[in-house]
């Protein structure tokens, strides 16, 4: 017999010498304790040599359910301390296998990632791309990382405040997708229904908590955004990307109200986004001052995709095929790193794990 063990691909049991002979190591009855269980099961079978079968079994459900503890009371599942991942898309004669998103998912720290602020708004747009379309090739340890991820997302915003306008969108993507995929149609997602039925129940939850959120006023003494002369406050708002959050601002005060109707702020914003249209280049450079720009970038904004700014990203070395966060690099071996990284946006993170 070549091996004793669970099953045939397991590497088989671990054993230790003692004086009384080779006794086998159980894994997960030394570190672990379940507090929840009262009975030992090894106590049951023990002193009868006629029933060693049934204390094997025995030994066994107690392992199991110690195993079952220890994960189901786990938060995260994963650690590993190389935060990149080489990215294969097929078998070679060195490597075997392939990488899939759920991989990824787990390899890439997206867990302290999202307390980093250049980070999150990225984090938060390839979590409601994923809550789109790649839910169903997730397998269940990278689904259960997902959500406990997304926990950690919404615990943020709860806490800091910070954006919680995006984050309500991915709440209302990723329940959309499951409203469709168990409830409304057949669930051809990994695990049971009830389970995908009980996280649907808590992103109402989290719905509920983000749309009751009051942020409070803040009591400063010192200078604030009003109290800077008009010049450097129209100068912050041409540095906005997102037109919301230029609405937003200029509801505060009447002043930044004024500021945020600029036609030639709206114009800038049009040609941040869609200058790469030939319709809109055509028509700032004709200069024709009749044009209301701001409906303008709601009309293109319907039909063309905008542009994506994050303070960073995940990059991706083409001479490697290693993704990776920038700040942790990666063992690389060009002459030239710098010269072979590429960013890679949300969307291009999801078609890189197409098949």
């Amino acid at each position: 017999m070549p091996f004793l063990g669970k099953d045939w691909r397991s590497p088989g049991w671990s054993w230790t010498k003692t004086e009384d002979g080779w006794k086998r190591i159980i894994l997960f009855g030394d570190v672990l304790e379940d507090n929840n269980g009262e009975i030992d099961l090894k106590e049951l079978c023990n002193g009868n040599n006629e029933n060693l079968f049934v204390g094997d079994v025995c030994e066994l459900s107690t392992t199991k359910r110690k195993k079952d503890f220890y994960n189901n009371n786990t938060k995260s599942q994963f650690v590993f301390t190389d935060k990149w991942i080489y990215i294969q898309k097929g078998s070679t004669k060195e490597r075997h296998g392939y990488c899939t998103l759920g991989e990824a998912l787990n390899r890439l720290d997206f867990s302290s990632a999202i307390q980093d602020l250049r980070r999150f708004n990225y984090v938060a747009k390839l979590f409601q791309l994923i809550a789109r379309s790649q839910l169903t090739s997730l397998s269940g340890a990278a689904q259960k990382n997902y959500f406990n991820i997304l926990e950690k997302i919404v615990r943020k915003v709860l806490e800091d405040h910070y954006n919680p306008r995006l984050v309500k969108e991915l709440l209302q993507d990723l329940s959309s997708t499951l409203h469709s995929l168990t409830i409304h149609g057949r669930c051809v997602l990994v695990g049971n229904v009830n389970i995908w039925l009980c996280r649907l129940e808590t992103i109402v939850k989290w719905q509920q908590e983000l749309n009751n959120l009051q942020i409070p006023k803040q009591m400063c003494t010192g200078m604030t955004f009003s109290d800077l002369p008009l010049h450097m406050q129209n100068k912050i708002l041409y540095k906005f990307s997102d037109a919301c959050d230029i609405i937003n601002l200029g509801q505060a005060t009447p002043t930044l109200h004024i500021l945020s109707e600029n036609n030639t702020l709206w114009k800038k914003l049009c040609l941040f986004h869609f200058s790469d249209r030939p319709f809109c280049r055509t028509l700032a450079i004709t200069r024709n001052d009749n044009v209301d720009w701001k409906l303008m970038y709601f009309t293109l904004q319907k039909h063309y995709p905008m542009k994506e700014q994050y303070g960073d990203t995940l990059h991706f070395c083409k001479h490697c095929s290693i993704l990776f966060w920038k700040d942790f690099g990666h063992p690389c071996t060009a002459n030239d790193p710098d010269s072979c990284l590429m960013s890679i946006s949300p969307q291009h993170f999801i078609d890189l794990f197409k098949f």
